[in-house]
């Protein structure tokens, strides 16, 4: 890397030892790989903690000890004497709760293709071109970088090496404002449509540049770091596909319900939203909802469809109906993989183990306890 001393590579090939599912293991039917996983959990007992993403299919998610977000997962590995933590969410989870574990605790990922699509649009590799660019055109501009928890490892450790931090859904706003006390321009990475919807919290709207890494001259290095906020041009790919259509329809046909999105939508679905906030927000505002009421989520398809089968007194419904989807990144946590990881546990075998490099992981945390101050 050209501005940080730090050995890192492209996430293609950062976890290229990861193993794939054994044949044996493929063809296996629900009624069994349910009967394997809880004897596998009840012989490993309290060595062994599993954590289910709010995003996992039901067949996932009835095996967790705890399911949630991303970092509140992480938090609870943290907070575990479990030896064993197996991480059904994908590789940027895993690495966050390997970097604030113990180091006598093991992160596991079921499966070696469960790599987050957006994470992926904002490679440290790549950022680090970007800042040289950035910061050799426009030496005095004071950027600071503000990466979303979506993002690998490395990308967390750049940005706590050039000063910046890390933030989650529900605190984006607070650490632009963290970066704005430190420096003149918030470099965000790498969801474009979080740095909007926070710069417009912020009432920064009319001062915003996107940075698309895949055109190179589409935007002038120079006249980007003029802006307040240079947004990263990466999308997750389930929030972006929600349309302002989708609200409008949805208040068509069904006048009675309301409507919570996730700030990763984009932002003219936000604005027409009733709740706007994280996963755990969304949860929250079904939870506390009362019997009767009906309320359309705007985030990835299965954590709907848990919420409509947690809350039976809540009418619970996808925003976009039958053409939400889910996200493919998650979709490859097969509960056949969960089946395989456990049992090799019980043979003593550890497989597919996350372990963030101890450079990497000593910034990393910095980003995070940044953000923690905050």
């Amino acid at each position: 890397m050209e501005t940080v001393e730090l050995d890192t590579d492209l996430s293609l090939f950062k976890y290229d030892s990861l193993e794939q599912l054994p044949p044996a293991y493929r063809d296996l039917s629900e009624s069994e790989r349910r009967r394997r996983i809880t004897d596998a959990l009840d012989t490993l007992g309290d060595d062994c903690m599993v954590l289910g993403h709010n995003y996992q299919r039901r067949e996932i998610v009835e095996h967790a000890d705890f399911v949630g977000d991303s970092y509140e997962l992480s938090k609870r590995a943290a907070n575990s004497d479990a030896d064993h933590v197996v991480f059904c969410g994908v590789t940027f989870m895993a690495e966050s709760a390997d970097i604030i574990t113990d180091g006598d605790q093991s992160v596991l990922l079921p499966s070696m293709e469960a790599s987050c699509p957006m994470a992926g649009m904002a490679e440290a590799l790549q950022v680090d071109s970007a800042w040289a660019e950035l910061t050799a055109a426009a030496p005095e501009a004071g950027i600071v970088p503000v990466t979303y928890m979506n993002s690998y490892a490395d990308l967390k450790a750049f940005c706590a090496e050039q000063g910046g931090l890390v933030c989650t859904s529900s605190n984006a706003a607070d650490a632009f404002e963290w970066a704005f006390e430190r420096g003149d321009t918030v470099l965000f990475l790498p969801d474009k449509y979080l740095g909007y919807n926070s710069a417009h919290e912020l009432g920064l709207e009319d001062s915003v540049a996107e940075w698309d890494p895949w055109d190179a001259e589409s935007t002038d290095a120079a006249t980007a770091a003029e802006a307040d906020v240079i947004l990263w041009d990466g999308y997750c790919q389930v929030h972006e596909r929600f349309t302002a259509e989708h609200v409008r329809d949805l208040r068509e046909r069904r006048p009675d319900a309301s409507v919570v999105v996730h700030p990763e939508c984009r932002r003219e679905v936000v604005e027409a939203a009733d709740v706007v906030g994280s996963t755990s927000t969304i949860r929250d505002t079904v939870a506390e909802a009362d019997p009767g009421e009906t309320w359309a989520i705007g985030t990835e398809i299965h954590l709907a469809r848990h919420l409509d089968r947690w809350h039976e007194d809540v009418e619970v419904v996808p925003l976009c109906g039958d053409a939400c989807m889910d996200c493919n990144a998650m979709r490859q946590i097969d509960p056949n993989y969960l089946t395989w990881i456990l049992e090799e546990l019980v043979d003593g075998r550890e497989r597919n183990r996350i372990e963030v490099a101890p450079r990497e992981r000593e910034l990393a945390e910095v980003a995070l306890e940044r953000m923690l101050e905050i």
